[in-house]
């Protein structure tokens, strides 16, 4: 069970670090887009973003302070997912791709809460035990 969290915890650190170093690579394009669905401060927002999932992408990766990246993650996907992908307000051809990506979000800040319940340290990780 040990190394089946550590493969998920691999494989789910290395696709947040993947999006969160586009935030910066495709800057200019995201801040664009981030601009159209109506953000303010687009350019702050979207590094800021993009800063949250790297620093998520390592606590979950190496084990360390999981705490701190499920915060990075709330603080990322709450405003990600209702200001980016509002299906309620986009027109009918765009509704289901937005419905899409806003249950994706949840089910993925979904999946970062329950990291909470997993008995610290988590196995494989750089974390310390308390006491020892």
């Amino acid at each position: 069970m040990n190394l089946a969290i550590l493969v998920g915890r691999i494989i789910l650190g290395i696709f947040y670090l993947y999006n969160g170093i586009n935030h910066f690579i495709k800057f200019g394009a995201m801040t664009e887009y981030a601009k159209f669905k109506g953000v303010p401060l687009a350019e702050v927002g979207v590094a800021i973003s993009g800063l949250f999932l790297i620093v998520a992408a390592f606590t979950i990766i190496l084990g360390i302070f999981p705490e701190i990246g499920v915060a990075a993650l709330v603080l990322f996907f709450l405003p990600v997912t209702f200001m980016m992908h509002n299906f309620w307000a986009v027109p009918q051809e765009q509704h289901m791709a937005e419905i899409v990506n806003f249950s994706k979000n949840m089910a993925l800040m979904g999946s970062a809460l329950m990291f909470l319940g997993i008995k610290k340290p988590w196995a494989f990780s750089l974390g310390k035990k308390k006491g020892g």
